[in-house]
């Protein structure tokens, strides 16, 4: 019974460290779109950041695509 106690807390806590570091990345997408934002769109920054916080691959790939102005 130990066996498979210990088996179980070692996957919750890989489940959890890798929800951590999947919030980590989605929120350093948001602070970087909302500053890149802010220097190359003339759109609002606020909204791209609240693509991305809502839709994160999508969001960032429309941002890229869409968002930035052409120099």
């Amino acid at each position: 019974m130990l066996p498979s106690m210990l088996l179980q807390l070692e996957l919750a806590l890989i489940g959890f460290v890798f929800s951590l570091l999947t919030f980590v990345v989605q929120i350093a997408l948001v602070i970087w779109t909302y500053s890149d934002a802010t220097d190359n769109s003339s759109h609002s920054a606020i909204l791209w950041a609240l693509v991305v916080l809502f839709a994160p691959l999508l969001g960032v790939v429309l941002y890229l695509l869409l968002g930035r102005d052409q120099r």
